[in-house]
């Protein structure tokens, strides 16, 4: 490898112009490829990265010797597809969220790019976030207490997209959040949901994940909400947190709030406590910086990314399980033994 990173992006429609935009400004990173089946697509970004190279013919991009890392922002049916092609041509891949349409072609990726010795990274923008980093830091001191569940609410009104339903639009932002703070693998998902603006497709779904140590995650995903929200709240013994992505100063606060233990009188209820509230200070830093900048330093240092293929795998099993059980009438589907 040269001092630069080489990185190709396939998918120039909607979020691959930002994984371009930030590969072409990293340092020690280089916008060597655009590559889209449209070609007035692709004519439309030419000014934005002069110097790379264009071209509708992955092929093409995947004989590049000097192509080190391979980003795919196409649609989510064909993600694992591509990805194992670039796995196959010795590339190491970044792929957008969710990995795959299923665990198992989820497991194929991850599984390939172990067996090849190459990184194989998930866009799970909000692990990387520098809110939630700060909201896991807590947890793992203990500053929170033992943590008992938490929630996710991401609504808006729109948008509504007509081949993907609210969980898979939406649920792979908190699901990875959720398994990231928690730190345990889910043992069981399930989901309830009404499709009010298309028949079949969920505008709305609730959804609940089980942990082994007991905690518990809920999910609120909607496209037909009057609030716009991008918000995950942690409740703790001690401390409760919430983040917070639409506020802009305010991205994580912590709550002083908790039970009192129990003292042994008889007929004594269960007291609450109410102390400080405090908002640390969160960076700035744009999170898909910080995603791709993690992507080509997981590259050269050849250590695992944080949101790994098999992180990719963990949040496709959930999405799977939550759809079967949408389809069952919410009844909860157990998770299996991790691979």
């Amino acid at each position: 490898m040269s001092d630069s990173l080489s990185i190709a992006v396939v998918g120039l429609n909607y979020w691959g112009p930002n994984l371009a935009r930030n590969f072409a400004r990293l340092p020690g990173s280089r916008l060597a490829w655009c590559c889209d089946l449209d070609e007035e697509l692709l004519d439309s970004h030419r000014p934005n990265f002069e110097t790379a190279r264009f071209t509708t013919d992955l092929d093409e991009v995947l004989a590049d010797p000097d192509v080190d890392g391979v980003a795919i922002a196409t649609p989510v049916p064909t993600h694992a597809a591509l990805a194992l092609r670039a796995l196959e041509a010795g590339k190491h891949v970044f792929v957008e969220k969710p990995i795959a349409l299923t665990a198992a072609d989820a497991r194929a990726v991850a599984e390939s790019a172990d067996e090849k010795g190459l990184v194989a990274m998930v866009d799970h923008l909000l692990v990387h976030h520098p809110a939630v980093a700060k909201v896991k830091a807590m947890i793992e001191a203990g500053e929170l207490g033992q943590i008992y569940y938490l929630y996710g609410n991401r609504q808006n009104l729109g948008i509504v997209r007509p081949d993907e339903n609210a969980l898979w639009s939406l649920g792979p932002h908190d699901i990875s959040v959720m398994l990231h703070l928690v730190g345990e693998r889910p043992v069981e998902a399930s989901a309830s949901g009404e499709s009010y603006l298309q028949p079949g497709i969920e505008d709305v779904v609730f959804g609940r994940v089980r942990f082994p140590s007991g905690v518990l995650g809920h999910l609120h995903l909607s496209w037909l909400d009057p609030h716009k929200m991008r918000k995950m709240t942690v409740i703790g013994a001690d401390k409760m947190a919430v983040f917070d992505d639409m506020e802009t100063e305010r991205k994580v606060t912590v709550y002083d709030k908790g039970p009192v233990p129990r003292t042994d009188t008889y007929g004594e209820y269960i007291q609450v406590r109410s102390g400080d509230i405090h908002i640390p200070k969160i960076p700035g830093t744009e999170p898909l910086r910080l995603v791709t900048s993690h992507f080509i330093e997981s590259i050269r240092e050849k250590t695992s990314p944080l949101s790994d293929a098999w992180s990719g795998v963990a949040v496709v099993e959930v999405l799977e399980a939550m759809t079967e059980s949408l389809g069952n009438a919410g009844a909860p589907v157990a998770i299996g033994e991790a691979t």
